[in-house]
């Protein structure tokens, strides 16, 4: 979007009253992909409207949050093909939210979760590395200088997900197998 058509789409009246309406029949419906769409088009908009964005990904999260307890009650995993990857997203989202305030503890709980639920390896693989930094309490601008920005996502699917890295990933993950195996042996308890 040009910063003309954006500025447009702000000020339009018809434009801003249509997201009203798609905002609150997602929320009615407990739509996850239309909250996601709202949320999406909230950020881009930068209206300055911080409560209406946080009613939206409050509602995202409780949404996931009980989809996931579902699943893990239920024992199956999730698929990026279906509209489980918005509950990976967002639990995801919530995780680097949890560890950019440096709750190191939070965040591996919930990376640690989603190694277990996903059943995508690539993005289990990612979630590891995320889980291996949070267990040693690496801090995320630490974290970053490691993040390949430059490089494409593999698949258009992996772009919700800090996913490409300046090392070999198999071989960070099978130089931190030790934490990993250890980690996991305490947090086990969450799955149940």
């Amino acid at each position: 979007m040009t910063p003309e058509e954006l500025n447009e789409a702000r000020t339009n009246p018809d434009f801003l009253k249509y997201i009203k309406e798609k905002e609150k029949e997602s929320l009615d419906n407990k739509d996850i992909a239309q909250l996601y769409e709202v949320l999406d088009t909230l950020l881009v908009l930068d209206l300055n409207d911080e409560n209406r964005i946080n009613k939206v990904y409050e509602e995202i999260l409780k949404i996931s949050f009980d989809k996931i307890q579902e699943r893990l009650q239920k024992k199956e995993k999730l698929s990026l093909d279906t509209e489980d990857i918005y509950f990976i997203r967002s639990f995801y989202e919530h995780a680097v939210e949890k560890w950019s305030v440096d709750d190191y503890n939070g965040a591996k709980e919930l990376f640690f979760i989603l190694t277990r639920i996903v059943e995508d390896e690539f993005l289990i693989d990612i979630f590891n590395i995320h889980f291996i930094n949070t267990s040693k309490n690496i801090d995320m601008d630490k974290f970053y200088e490691d993040v390949d920005m430059e490089k494409e996502p593999l698949k258009e699917s992996y772009g919700y997900f800090i996913s490409n890295f300046n090392f070999d990933t198999k071989e960070y993950l099978n130089s931190n197998i030790s934490l990993i195996t250890e980690e996991y042996e305490k947090l086990k308890h969450l799955l149940n």
